[in-house]
């Protein structure tokens, strides 16, 4: 696994034009050392904000694609059509595409090929309801999404977003993180597994320290420059406190 956390921003369904503004802010700050940054802007700005990002340390990702190459799949996009306008990373399997599109793991699965087949990084996201959480059903469920969503290819991120986390406020406790975190990393080896829901910058240092924690996917915070980059530089205390416990 890098010792380099990535720092990838779901800017979900929000963006327009003007939030260019916000991307440069981010190109221009000085980023920890071991902060990877990655936006994943809406695919109305993707080749905008790659073309913007050009050389710089900001990586530009998207949110979703398509299984095929090509055809009649009307308002989708191809993992080889959103390489062509410059993403280097793809989301596959958020809570949300699962929940209001019905995707299940096999079609994950075929997502995540593609973006493998398209010479990009998947990054496939797994995680629990509060009602699987609360009935204890937790590493069941990840365990079953591990291995019905995840392929056999070697450009690959998990993220672990607990459902009843994202977008609420409310977030594991770090006992909870490092349970889950560490389950997947016995499961899948080396693999660099970022933690997502309700990342900010108050909780970034503590939740980068966990063991395992190679990263977080960030949502709401990372629209803004600052509260982005603010979570960023907490890959560096994050660093320091994982350096002062070993």
């Amino acid at each position: 696994m890098t010792d380099v956390q990535l720092i990838a921003g779901n800017w979900k369904m929000n963006g327009l034009n003007s939030a260019i503004a916000e991307l440069d802010a981010m190109i221009a700050a000085p980023t920890s050392p071991a902060a990877g940054l990655l936006v994943c802007p809406p695919a109305t700005l993707l080749a905008a904000f790659a073309e913007r990002a050009k050389g710089s340390a900001v990586g530009i990702g998207a949110q979703d694609c398509h299984w095929e190459v090509s055809g009649a799949h009307t308002g989708d996009l191809s993992a080889e059509m959103l390489a062509d306008a410059g993403a280097t990373h793809i989301i596959v399997g958020h809570s949300e595409r699962r929940a209001d599109h019905g995707e299940t793991d096999a079609i994950v699965r075929r997502k995540a090929e593609a973006v493998a087949r398209a010479g990009l990084t998947a990054i496939l996201c797994i995680g629990e309801t509060l009602e699987q959480r609360d009935a204890g059903q937790t590493l069941e469920v990840i365990a079953r999404q591990l291995e019905g969503s995840v392929p056999a290819i070697d450009r690959l991120v998990i993220a672990y977003e607990p459902v009843w986390a994202i977008g609420t406020g409310r977030t594991p406790t770090v006992e909870q993180v490092a349970e889950v975190h560490a389950a997947i990393a016995a499961r899948m080896g080396g693999v660099q597994i970022l933690y997502g829901g309700s990342v900010k910058p108050s909780n970034a240092a503590e939740l980068l320290a966990v063991p395992h924690v190679g990263g977080a996917l960030v949502g709401g915070a990372s629209l803004k420059a600052a509260d982005f980059l603010g979570i960023a530089a907490a890959t560096a205390l994050a660093g320091a406190q994982t350096a002062g416990a070993s």
